[in-house]
């Protein structure tokens, strides 16, 4: 029988995996940052039709904003967390899942035990059981 386990995706910090993550970060900020002015823009449209609150309106698009302003104040966290990373620091980047074989006599505890997946610039270098 086969049962689904989650793995750790783990990366070595590299110079190279550093400026990867920092461009990815510096990405996400700006496009939740086009998304702040593409809702601003919106709203504004909306508020100049007859027959709507501009109330309703602005609180709607304003929670919108806000939603997107608390991701940026993340990404910002994650900037600043990432440089204060020491090169050979291990993170964990995600979890996936994986199909992990059972069988009688198979030791429960290995089995449900913690599985990672080492990565070091886009190549596995280490999978631990």
């Amino acid at each position: 029988m086969k049962i689904i386990k989650n793995v750790l995706i783990k990366q070595i910090v590299t110079e190279k995996s550093k400026e990867k993550l920092q461009r990815n970060f510096h990405e996400s900020k700006m496009r939740l940052e086009q998304e702040c002015q593409q809702l601003r823009f919106e709203q504004r449209k909306l508020e100049n039709k007859a027959g709507v609150s501009k109330q309703d309106i602005a609180h709607r698009f304003q929670q919108e904003i806000n939603n997107r302003k608390e991701k940026i104040k993340l990404a910002d966290f994650k900037i600043e967390q990432l440089n204060m990373l020491e090169l050979g620091s291990e993170i964990i980047e995600k979890e996936v899942e994986a199909l992990v074989e059972v069988g009688v006599g198979s030791n429960w505890d290995e089995i449900m035990g913690e599985r990672a997946i080492v990565i070091k610039d886009d190549v596995v270098i280490q999978v631990d059981n």
